[in-house]
């Protein structure tokens, strides 16, 4: 089986696939994913945010978020094909959702979390809600948006694949279903691996910025880390 999976690969990238060139399928696939990424992270990080400072408001509105994230996703993939056809967009609202409520509850969580003696002490001092927002509640909510974003991203390919599934010209889910469907299991394989190396290239992307973005934090010291 293994040097089955090989030669599929080879050929596909050699002579290409019955639907173009394997470079086009993933670039399709990469751009669908990035899309729903990009969309979904800001929308969920906006929202969390939002929602985790206004008690009132997550109360209110908790059912009907609860309610949207219990939704099988096939579902929605099905309804988006109907409402936005068979092109990108489609795809990229699947991304979107799957995407949007891992990110959400973890901004959520993070805003919920933020310690409230330094919010008001910060505002014993004057500062505006746009001041707390800046300097406290979104740094101290950034390791909870950060971690929700490693699985976020596996999340959006699983979202354009399974878009593919329902319906489209060209991308990694397309080669995977029509190799399911010729009982192709190397054509299959071959499909889950480049899919796998997308995800692990995204996550060393967003483990990097991780870093980057929490860079302002104290290193744990030798004697706390032997603790």
């Amino acid at each position: 089986m293994p040097s089955a999976i090989w030669d599929k690969l080879v050929i596909w990238f050699t002579e290409g696939t019955s639907q173009g060139t394997i470079w086009e399928n993933i670039a399709v696939t990469l751009e669908e994913a990035v899309l729903g990424f990009v969309i979904g992270t800001f929308a969920g990080v906006v929202l969390g945010v939002l929602l985790g400072r206004s008690r009132f408001t997550a109360e209110v509105l908790a059912p009907f978020i609860k309610g949207a994230n219990a939704i099988p996703r096939i579902v929605l993939a099905s309804l988006f094909v109907i409402w936005f056809g068979l092109g990108m967009s489609s795809k990229v609202a699947t991304a979107f959702v799957l995407v949007f409520f891992a990110v959400f509850f973890n901004a959520f969580q993070g805003a919920r979390e933020v310690d409230k003696v330094l919010v008001d002490n910060a505002r014993i001092l004057g500062a505006s809600r746009w001041d707390l927002m800046r300097t406290i509640i979104l740094p101290s909510a950034t390791s909870w948006i950060l971690a929700s974003m490693h699985v976020a991203f596996g999340f959006a390919l699983i979202g354009a694949i399974v878009g593919e599934f329902t319906g489209a010209d060209k991308g990694l889910g397309i080669l995977i279903n029509h190799a399911q469907g010729n009982f192709d299991a190397p054509g299959i394989y071959a499909g889950m691996l480049i899919t796998t190396v997308l995800a692990l290239v995204a996550e060393w992307l967003i483990t990097k910025l991780e870093r980057r973005l929490t860079s302002w934090r104290p290193q744990p010291t030798a004697q706390a880390a032997g603790l």
